[in-house]
């Protein structure tokens, strides 16, 4: 760390573990707010965005004035989001999908034409508003069912390919369809149940002091993630089909499992290499490491040569997840923004309209006109415009009102997830290699 004056403006130059430091102190403070500032916890907002934003913030008033700069070295930023979107994929047993049955199969098919129609809707308008199309991949799937976690890898990547101010767009329309999703998702729901007079047709009694009950109740926490709800699902079946208690994590366990994680961010980061050298695909290094991962999760669970342990890849998927989004979102250039606010507003809410009348007028009649299509198309308007912890608080919300859903609450986590990024991450690239300059 160093200090000096650049153009008689003082500058903080912040070496590489510095830089992890105050990210890890964000995402520490942020916690403190999301705990203490009910709006906050109530629309889900994560810890590291509440307070990466916050110093986002600060630096732009500082940068406006000119009294300080804070310059940072995130090269960690990279190893966090690998290892985070690695764990993603070991947890991605596909022998869960079975659970859902055919319902299951026609929410993950609505999951992935949103994916598309989101991407279309983005870089339609941001042609037509005269801004890259690029900009619009970052304000269609990637920040709106890819949230903070896809804005922040996606972001750096088309900002390498020479687009000004990517990165904060990204995180920006993230943050947007992170408090949109939890807006609409209840309203939506309330519209379709007095419509169509519909009700739960499950005996609440049921569920109160199963597996299940506990797992929805803890699935809502405001600072859980998508490896989280997939852990959910897991511990459901292991309670099901054992009965068994889930073993603490030890240190063995912790380090089997990062040495697991650090092979696939390995192979990860040489398919990338190999595929944009070989092929001119521009593939991010975490998608990569994400389907080894998925593929030697599904491998092991036919050949069970080792025994993964789904709590310990969620506490250190958690643990990069916090980091990676706190350094991500602390290092945002937010005057980058001015230029773009009226384009992005205008994306964004065609993106929020679109996912009311998609939900009303498609999802709901596809999936069968029923109190579970109902509380689902709650949780698709939470995590298909924010995150699976926005869908989970949507459905709680609904369900706390009006009775119970078993199938939305195995399905929606379970797409959410993992299963949405089989289809959302290659139609991603796809539009990014397409438009790419």
């Amino acid at each position: 760390m160093s200090f000096l004056w650049e153009q008689g403006v003082p500058v903080i130059k912040l070496d590489m573990i510095a830089t992890l430091a105050l990210a890890i102190l964000l995402l520490l403070f942020g916690r403190i707010l999301v705990n203490r500032i009910s709006i906050l916890g109530r629309f889900c907002i994560p810890a590291p965005v509440a307070g990466g934003l916050l110093f986002s913030i600060l630096m732009l008033i500082l940068q406006q004035t000119g009294l300080l700069l804070v310059k940072m070295d995130t090269l960690l930023q990279v190893p966090f989001s690998l290892a985070f979107f690695t764990t993603i994929g070991l947890i991605a047993s596909l022998k869960l999908v079975k659970k859902g049955g055919k319902l299951l199969l026609f929410y993950w098919f609505f999951c992935a034409l949103l994916s598309l129609m989101q991407n279309v809707i983005g870089t339609s308008l941001a042609q037509v508003l005269g801004i890259d199309p690029l900009l619009g991949v970052l304000m269609g799937a990637v920040s709106m069912e890819g949230g903070h976690g896809a804005a922040g890898a996606f972001g750096p990547e088309i900002e390498a390919m020479g687009v000004y101010g990517a990165t904060a767009v990204a995180m920006a329309a993230a943050t947007f369809g992170l408090v949109s999703g939890g807006l609409i998702g209840g309203p939506i729901a309330k519209y379709l149940l007095n419509k169509y007079n519909l009700h739960s047709t499950e005996n609440e009694e049921l569920l109160k002091g199963t597996a299940l009950d506990k797992v929805m109740k803890k699935s809502i926490d405001a600072d859980s993630t998508t490896v989280t709800e997939a852990t959910a699902i897991e511990e459901i079946e292991e309670a099901e089909e054992s009965g068994e208690v889930v073993h603490e994590v030890s240190v063995h366990s912790f380090l089997l499992h990062s040495g697991i994680i650090a092979v696939c961010m390995s192979v990860g980061l040489w398919v990338a290499t190999w595929m944009k050298g070989s092929l001119g695909i521009a593939l991010p290094s975490y998608v990569g490491a994400m389907f080894f991962a998925v593929v030697l999760r599904n491998l092991n669970d036919q050949f069970k040569v080792v025994n993964f342990h789904t709590p310990t890849i969620s506490l250190i998927g958690d643990v990069c997840l916090g980091v990676f989004l706190s350094m991500a979102l602390m290092t945002l250039k937010l005057w980058e923004l001015v230029d773009l606010a009226v384009p992005m507003l205008v994306v964004l809410g065609a993106q929020v309209l679109f996912m009311i009348l998609y939900c009303l007028y498609l999802v709901f009649p596809m999936l069968g006109r029923s109190y579970d299509a109902v509380i689902m198309c709650a949780g698709m308007a939470g995590h298909g415009l924010g995150a699976t912890p926005n869908a989970m608080a949507n459905m709680k919300a609904v369900t706390e009102k009006y009775g119970p859903s078993t199938k939305a609450f195995l399905i929606v986590p379970l797409c959410g997830a993992f299963l949405i990024d089989l289809f959302a991450l290659p139609c991603i690239v796809w539009f990014i290699n397409y438009f790419a300059h």
